[in-house]
């Protein structure tokens, strides 16, 4: 495993990555207030056959804090997660995300410097502006709740089964599965990216771009997802009806812990340009 932190001003990469496992590579991009170890759960399935690339958003985990200098927020994201795989020395990789990692993977195969993408309950494909407000809405309630709890209460809360119910139901459908440290870290690492999420959410768009053909595009939307609910995937079909689009069955928002080997069928599928036909349901 390679893991480095951050630090632009010795040159070296702009976010924080690990590396791990060898083939062809990997980006993956969690997803909003999350951070790359989001990912762990996946990691045993896919580096026998994948260069493994995993990095923390700006403003997320270890990265530095998100800073546009004038640049759009889907500008900003893009940009420093191209510099820092480029800064590997690697061109044109697969990339895979969940939310707004899946958000910042279509907007890379829509600039044309990946090789595939796929995509987990991508952002983007709110049919309205009443339907957005549901998912600001939802944010709104879990910043809260973190904020009230703060990181030492929420480090003990997710001790216990039900705290870990009660911080993480509203993005895995199977909070059980979760291990008691990966919570601990994951709600100190929801807490450190609330203004970064707040920058995010109000500069939210839709996902109108063309993807050149040539780039492979998998959809895959979980089932029991309640942040970005099921049906966002009729307008991702109507956006990019040569994607291959794929049901997630039985998973949530966050669908990797959920079912890490589902999870990593769709990605080396997807990355690997075996198409999974048209619109497919993959059952948990």
């Amino acid at each position: 495993m390679t893991l480095c932190c951050s630090n632009p001003s010795r040159g070296t990469a702009v976010l924080s990555y690990e590396v791990h496992g060898t083939g062809e590579p990997l980006v993956l991009v969690h997803g909003i207030t999350h951070r790359r170890q989001a990912w762990y759960p996946v990691l045993e399935h896919l580096t026998p056959h994948r260069q493994v690339i995993l990095i923390d958003l700006p403003g997320h985990g270890e990265s530095p804090d998100l800073v546009t200098n004038g640049r759009s927020i889907p500008e900003t994201l893009g940009t420093e997660v191209r510099q820092t795989i480029e800064s590997l020395g690697l061109r044109n990789p697969h990339i895979a995300g969940n939310s707004l990692g899946g958000r910042v993977a279509l907007d890379a195969a829509a600039e044309g410097w990946v090789a595939s993408a796929t995509c987990l309950s991508p952002a983007g494909f709110w049919m309205n502006d009443l339907d957005f407000a549901y998912t600001r809405m939802l944010f709104r309630v879990v910043t809260r709740a973190a904020r009230i709890a703060g990181p030492r209460r929420a480090e003990t809360i997710t001790r216990t089964a039900i705290g870990r119910a009660l911080f993480f139901s509203w993005i895995t459908a199977h909070p059980a599965r979760l291990a008691p440290e990966a919570c601990a870290g994951d709600a100190k690492a929801m807490l450190r990216a609330l203004p970064a999420m707040k920058a995010i959410v109000a500069e939210a768009t839709r996902f109108e771009a063309k993807i050149a053909p040539e780039i492979p595009v998998t959809i895959a939307w979980a089932s029991r997802d309640i942040v970005l609910p099921p049906y966002h995937a009729r307008l991702a079909r109507r956006v990019l009806p040569r994607a291959t689009h794929v049901k997630l069955k039985g998973v949530g928002h966050v669908p990797m812990s959920d079912n890490p080997e589902l999870v990593a069928k769709v990605l080396l599928e997807g990355s690997g340009g075996i198409a999974l036909g048209g619109t497919s349901r993959l059952s948990a």
